[in-house]
């Protein structure tokens, strides 16, 4: 490997287990050099990630709820003891309610709604302004986002509103942190084969329609998607900010199936 992060410290908040995303991202950053602290919520996501933490010579493995200041506010003073100051921050932390996402969008609950946003959108900017006090020297943050975010998705509904603002927070973010070397990107997947894809009613159906029509005629990998965050994280994407980096096969272009599918 190149050893692009070399030297790099960096928080990977989200891993499920080994089919994540966040994993993915994770295992290209520690390829490539850098040195990783890991959160989970709960014990049984730590009893998960905690061996795979350890695979990578993680010492810093932090149960933390996104929706508790004090939770977050504990995770962030541990990592400024030990390390002193953060190079990055991948955030991949979603939730919505799955029995509103079978139904119809106008049925969302009140108390779903405000549930998804804050977990799915707001704990990024919470993240944000707790990481940014630990980059005095300029870092990255990494969220993921997918395309139901500006496109309806069947069984998406409240989860593509919750993107839509997560991708507006990106660059509002991208654009309150800029002068402070702090670069704000969201890479967008396709439909993966992961515990949080798994929870998407038809997402067995989707997967293998995205992959028949992309221009690629593939859906996205783990391998694919971890190095697009190692781009981003390291000195090559020192110039990119603000971004929401499709990684998706190229379906994303498409304004119909392929004519073969029609």
């Amino acid at each position: 490997m190149a050893e692009l992060m070399q030297g790099k410290r960096g928080l990977i908040m989200g891993v499920a287990n080994d089919r994540s995303i966040a994993w993915g991202i994770a295992r290209a950053m520690h390829a490539e050099g850098a040195e990783l602290a890991f959160t989970h919520q709960g014990p049984a996501f730590g009893a998960r990630v905690a061996p795979l933490a350890a695979s990578l010579g993680s010492t810093i493995l932090m149960d933390v709820d996104v929706t508790d200041d004090p939770s977050l506010d504990a995770a962030f003073a541990r990592l400024e003891a030990e390390w002193g100051t953060l190079d990055f921050v991948v955030h991949a932390i979603a939730y919505s309610d799955r029995n509103e996402l079978a139904g119809r969008f106008i049925e969302t609950s009140r108390e779903n709604f405000r549930n998804s946003l804050t977990i799915s959108c707001f704990s990024f900017i919470d993240v944000a302004r707790r990481s940014a006090r630990l980059m005095p020297n300029g870092g990255t943050l990494i969220t993921l986002t997918y395309q139901g975010s500006n496109r309806v998705t069947p069984f998406y509904n409240v989860m593509g509103v919750a993107k839509a603002a997560l991708e507006s927070a990106v660059r509002y973010l991208a654009n309150d942190l800029g002068p402070d070397g702090i670069r704000v990107n969201a890479i967008s997947p396709g439909p993966m084969k992961t515990l949080a894809g798994a929870a998407i009613g038809g997402a067995r159906k989707t997967f293998r329609l995205t992959e028949a029509n992309a221009p690629l005629r593939r859906n996205a990998t783990l391998e694919a998607i971890g190095g697009t965050a190692v781009y981003l994280a390291s000195d090559y994407g020192a110039c990119t900010t603000g971004e929401i980096i499709m990684v998706d096969g190229g379906y994303h272009v498409l304004g119909m199936v392929q004519p073969e599918n029609l």
